[in-house]
């Protein structure tokens, strides 16, 4: 790592890049399969799908660049290798598999949530371990962009199920009055 001089050692800052690594790792798998599944999806759902998945994945690309960036302006490298990203990764493939579309939603909502609980992490880390709140708060604001991703993708298959003779019903959920 390159001599910076921004206020932590390079022990903190190297810890930090490599918690940044470990989410571009996710945010590139991620990416990945979302994109699969915006050129995959058939079906009644394919247009919302399709549509919601290319912004989806255009605003995950987004932050991919800017998570480079923030290893950089720390000083370290960001990987940039398949191998590099799957070794690091916290998500995981499913290589050979065409699953239907709301097994799609139920897939990338898990994907999302795993990077929240990772981010989350993450964001404690830098705080308390490392004593970086530029990049607590960095992070803090990719958890939230997930959060509202994954809000979407678990709206899209609420309130539907299938029955036992393998037809959508619906079994919408009324709020509970307060």
């Amino acid at each position: 790592m390159q001599s910076v001089n921004i206020g932590l050692s390079n022990e903190q800052r190297q810890g930090v890049v490599d918690l940044l690594n470990a989410d571009l790792a996710d945010s590139y798998l991620l990416v990945i399969k979302t994109k699969k599944y915006h050129w995959d999806v058939v079906g009644p759902q394919f247009r919302t799908l399709h549509e919601l998945w290319q912004q989806h994945y255009e605003a995950i690309g987004m932050n991919i660049d800017a998570i480079a960036e923030r290893v950089r302006q720390l000083g370290g490298y960001p990987i940039g290798t398949a191998k590099g990203f799957l070794e690091n990764a916290t998500l995981r493939e499913h290589p050979g598999d065409l699953p239907t579309a709301d097994e799609m939603v139920e897939r990338l909502v898990s994907d999302h949530e795993q990077v929240i609980r990772n981010l989350r992490e993450h964001v404690n880390q830098c705080s308390e371990d490392y004593h970086d709140e530029g990049t607590a708060d960095f992070l803090t604001g990719l958890m939230e962009q997930h959060e509202e991703m994954a809000w979407m993708l678990r709206s899209f298959i609420e309130g539907s199920q299938l029955s036992p003779s393998g037809q959508r019903e619906s079994t919408l959920k009324t709020p509970a009055t307060v």
